[in-house]
């Protein structure tokens, strides 16, 4: 926690509780009940979580969440690059899957990567008679299309879990007939209360299938790092891998984004794990500490600030070596970042900020919008845990308001109150805030810009963030406020 609390002027915890109140008004008492502990100011100085999260979603209201399929496919398993992941079912999951996350792949197209469209196109008769044998037959004829793909991944949608198919025993038989790495997982999207799950068992399916089958090629290092819960959405593992190797460290594997399923597999034999989304990926990071003694670290590569934090903090894990080289990075790129500092800050200073996103960028892109001049009013998550929030109370100012799978209604009070110059959230409530007038980036996949990550994104963040708060275009549609 820093040693001073951050505060917004005017904007005090009753203000906040306030506003919280008014907008639960509209509900009925039930809902009022049910919703109030998710809403809350911050506690800064607590350093812990102000509101209940992890809960279902209340049945018909418009929610941003994914589900425990969309966290497996669309989050872990998807952006391994060297493999072909397979979509268990019906059509429309698997092509919405594969179309909405920009997790960039280096290499050949069905020769080295396989960024692809694999699904077994459940029909009618498949949920009737059961999809095993059409499971059995795909795998057979995706390794006959692709005989270079290290392995296969299966994915079950909705109607797989609920008749009951296997698709345990179909991998497992055609895993040994076809000489071929194949893991189930069992990810089905009504499984939870959200795409959280779908990380929890895609890691459990890590572990169980993939760690310690493998060991890298090079020998070991004292500096062998592996990057955990890093998706290279547009480019970012491109922009911090080399950031990393530039202090001297080695990135043996990178999980997910552009990863090789043989170096995750080898993931244990690394010194320390670096992990950038804690949400999806911490659990098989304990694992690794528990199992292999392997420690690990949260880091944040969004915006200078906390980039110079990071890489000081592993100079400081790895010795006078390491540190050395880190502040020799950090005074190379100091002087390009206070450029681009001084070139958007001036544009940029005092406006307001409202987040609300998966994984780690309600707190880990707060400083990022610092670094520019801006403050941060209110930010929430769609499927966080407690741990995510105690680890939000720290970086949020003081009394701001912290949402917890926030309500369309809720949130557009909130904005409606609060009069934010920008919202950074996803594609469902992109439009609704641009048509009201206020400038929004959509914060899930850097609104097809990027890479973010590192002293490469930062650059990139602030000429979006400047585009979109001061684009002339905003004289043009009538606000509400």
């Amino acid at each position: 926690m820093s040693a001073e609390i951050k505060k917004i002027d005017g904007i005090t915890k009753e203000s906040t509780q306030s506003m919280i109140d008014r907008a639960l008004e509209a509900y009925p008492e039930k809902g009022r009940k049910k919703r109030a502990p998710h809403l809350s100011p911050n506690d800064q100085a607590s350093c812990s979580a102000c509101v209940k999260s992890n809960r279902k979603t209340v049945p018909g209201v418009m929610s941003a969440r994914g589900c425990a399929f969309a966290g497996a496919k669309g989050v872990v398993w998807g952006p391994i690059r060297d493999m072909i992941h397979v979509s268990h079912g019906p059509v429309g999951c698997g092509w919405y899957s594969w179309g909405t996350r920009r997790n960039l792949v280096s290499g050949i197209n069905g020769v080295t990567n396989f960024a692809m469209q694999f699904t077994s196109d459940f029909q009618e008769k498949d949920i009737v008679y059961g999809g095993d044998k059409k499971l059995k037959q795909l795998l057979g004829e995706a390794k006959e299309l692709f005989p270079l793909a290290k392995g296969i991944s299966v994915l079950s949608e909705c109607p797989v879990g609920l008749i009951g198919d296997d698709i345990n025993a179909v991998a497992k038989q055609a895993s040994a007939d076809l000489d071929l790495p194949i893991i189930p997982c069992n990810c089905e999207g009504f499984r939870g209360v959200s795409q959280s799950l779908g990380h929890h068992i895609s890691n459990d399916t890590i572990r169980d299938f993939v760690i310690e089958t493998r060991e890298f090629a090079e020998p070991e290092t004292p500096y062998d790092i592996a990057l955990i819960g890093e998706y290279n959405i547009g480019g970012d593992a491109w922009s911090t891998k080399p950031l990393l190797e530039e202090i001297g460290l080695n990135v043996k594997a990178v999980w997910t984004g552009d990863g090789e399923i043989e170096k995750i597999a080898a993931t244990h034999k690394v010194k320390l794990n670096i992990i950038h989304c804690y949400r999806s990926m911490n659990y098989m990071c304990k694992v690794m500490e528990e199992k292999y003694g392997i420690p690990w670290m949260e880091l944040n590569f969004f915006g200078p600030t906390k980039i110079a934090a990071s890489l000081r903090k592993l100079g400081e894990y790895f010795g006078p070596e390491i540190l050395e080289k880190a502040e020799k990075v950090i005074a190379k790129y100091e002087p390009i970042m206070q450029s681009v500092i001084d070139e958007y800050r001036p544009r940029l200073e005092g406006k307001k900020v409202m987040l609300y996103v998966g994984g780690l960028r309600p707190r880990h892109t707060i400083n990022a919008y610092e670094d520019l001049g801006m403050q941060c009013v209110g930010s929430g998550y769609e499927f966080a845990h407690g741990d995510d929030y105690d680890r939000t109370a720290a970086e949020m100012p003081d009394a701001t308001v912290v949402y917890d799978d926030v309500s369309e209604y809720e949130f557009e009070q909130f904005v409606h109150e609060l009069k934010p110059d920008l919202v950074g959230s996803g594609i469902k409530e992109k439009y609704l805030f641009q048509k009201m007038g206020i400038p929004f980036r959509q914060m899930h996949s850097w609104d097809y810009s990027g890479p973010y990550h590192g002293y490469k994104g930062f650059p990139i963040f602030a000429r979006d963030i400047d585009m979109a708060v001061n684009s002339p275009t905003w004289d043009l549609v009538k606000s509400p406020f």
